[in-house]
């Protein structure tokens, strides 16, 4: 059995000195704003992992009125999930994921983002995509108002 799980996630950004994607914290004038460490491509990761085995959402897995996750790093949210994957006997075989940020430039952090979701996925780096792209001052994205992650996976169970 193959299946394949699809998310998009949006954070808000405010002033700041660093933001966290894919696990990378990246030095930079805006942070990502959210209930735990606001990770919006390792949500991604997680949320089309779990929507891949049919178990809610990211949200429904670890609440967000839930004071345990406040803070949290999302590689933990990740390893948690990854642990449901394989307790149902699935696999994953690869993932494609697009970040879309104004600034900062994120193409000399892509190569890290994608060992550390290809660790946490327990899958070679060959198989994980990070791609960085803008909007070309377009939007909330051009504004530099929010941070949007795309995420697609496939797993499975052989």
């Amino acid at each position: 059995m193959i299946r394949i799980g699809k998310s998009t996630d949006i954070h808000q950004l405010a002033p700041g000195n660093s933001i966290v994607i894919g696990g990378v914290t990246i030095p930079s004038t805006v942070k990502s704003v959210g209930h735990s460490d606001a990770d919006c491509l390792l949500h991604t990761v997680a949320e089309c992992l779990i929507g891949a085995l049919s178990l809610g959402d990211l949200g429904k897995l670890f609440p967000d009125d839930d004071p345990q996750y406040k803070g949290i790093d999302s590689q933990k949210l990740v390893k948690e999930v990854m642990y449901l994957v394989k307790n149902k006997g699935y696999r994953v075989l690869n993932i494609d994921s697009t970040v879309f940020l104004e600034q900062p430039k994120l193409q000399s952090y892509v190569k890290e983002m994608r060992q550390i979701i290809a660790e946490l996925l327990d899958i070679d780096m060959n198989y994980v995509s990070v791609k960085a792209t803008t909007s070309e001052k377009v939007g909330i994205v051009g504004r530099e108002e929010a941070i949007v992650a795309e995420s697609t996976v496939l797993v499975t169970d052989d």
